[in-house]
């Protein structure tokens, strides 16, 4: 059955509408978001696809066609931040949300099914935000923008949830289209529609999920963005996106402590390497993309050290194969890599990193390609 069937089977009634948000990828700019930095990311074809209806007596009710039990159900006025809940947390935390933020939601009733991969740092969460966020503007006529419901969800997972995450997932969810990538400073939230057409120039960009699964609450993700802001402090600067790469080496001399001069490194010469990928992009060599990715994990692996066992192989032998590039995607710890290589290669390298995996003992990992896709869209 469709969401919708599901949804009436559920609720006694059909929805009064379907909508979807999707994953993301981000081909570079990692731990830049909440240094108010630079990001590329694209959106996924896997969605989070919601049916939804309208209430206006302050009940919520929430149902996962992907999780057991029942359904959830709360009372929209009472809803508590970090009071637990599981899956729930994330579409009931939009909720609040919009309602902390003056909007009048009332209550709804939430069907939602995803195909998009949990815990694979392909923003699974942002997904399930996102296409909430979209659905309440719509049947309560709050005439938010994209970036405002993007930040709206970004303030659900980090006030409601207790995840400190940027807004790129959630922008990328919300605001990125076919065929681009999305070139956001995520200071201000300006973004610009990148072109990516992998396949007019014989490319493929491959998703490698490691299947080893992540959780950004534990408490690395947390320890991460606070040395950094302990960096920028240090550096009598707003954020990390103010210090520049040049005299890099100089700067980094000024802070005593080694691990905030690692994560400063990496934040600051990530954000380079989203401008010089831009650069590329639109004069057209994607190609010269790849080892600005591979350079981008050995900074990942060693600087910030959000890497794993798993990961680190994926990029080996993916380039060992012949791939253009590679890297971590995502928060780390587990999750995803993202590589780039030529369609003619695509398949030989995706058997290698299979082959490598077998042979170290690993469980297999789950590759396909990352198809630049629509944003959050009313089905």
């Amino acid at each position: 059955m469709s969401v919708a069937e599901d949804f009436e089977a559920l609720y006694g009634a059909a929805p009064d509408g379907v909508w979807a948000a999707p994953g993301r990828v981000n081909l570079i700019g990692e731990y830049t978001d909440f240094n108010e930095g630079f990001v590329l990311p694209l959106a996924l074809p896997h969605t989070a696809v919601a049916a939804v209806s309208r209430r206006d007596d302050g009940v919520l009710r929430l149902h996962s066609a992907d999780v057991g039990g029942g359904v959830v159900q709360l009372a929209a006025d009472t809803l508590e931040p970090l009071s637990g809940g599981g899956w729930a947390a994330y579409p009931a935390g939009v909720v609040w949300a919009l309602r902390e933020a003056g909007h009048p939601v009332t209550g709804a009733d939430v069907h939602l099914a995803s195909t998009v991969p949990t815990g694979a740092g392909l923003s699974s969460s942002a997904a399930l935000e996102v296409v909430t966020a979209l659905a309440l503007n719509d049947l309560f006529g709050l005439g938010l923008t994209r970036p405002e419901l993007a930040r709206l969800a970004q303030r659900a997972e980090n006030a409601f949830v207790g995840v400190p995450c940027g807004v790129m997932d959630q922008m990328a969810s919300a605001c990125a289209e076919e065929g681009h990538a999305l070139h956001l400073d995520t200071r201000d939230l300006s973004y610009r529609q990148v072109p990516f057409d992998l396949a007019r120039e014989g490319l493929r960009l491959l998703v490698v999920d490691t299947r080893v699964k992540h959780a950004l609450g534990d408490g690395a993700y947390a320890e991460r963005r606070a040395g950094c802001e302990a960096g920028a402090r240090a550096l009598g600067a707003r954020a990390l996106r103010d210090v520049s790469a040049v005299h890099l080496p100089e700067t980094l001399a000024r802070l005593s402590d080694e691990t905030v001069r690692r994560y400063v490194r990496h934040v600051v010469t990530d954000n380079a390497r989203v401008e010089r990928t831009l650069a590329l992009l639109d004069a057209g060599d994607t190609r010269a993309v790849g080892p600005v990715l591979t350079e981008g994990h050995a900074s990942l692996r060693d600087d910030l050290r959000v890497s794993c066992p798993e990961l680190d192989l994926a990029v080996e032998a993916a380039n060992a194969a012949g791939a253009l590039g590679a890297r971590m995607t995502g928060g780390g710890f587990g999750g995803s890599a993202v590589v780039l290589v030529g369609a003619d290669r695509a398949d030989a390298v995706a058997a290698a990193v299979e082959k490598a995996f077998a042979g170290a003992g690993y469980a297999p990992p789950g590759i396909f390609p990352a198809v630049p896709s629509a944003g959050a869209r009313r089905l």
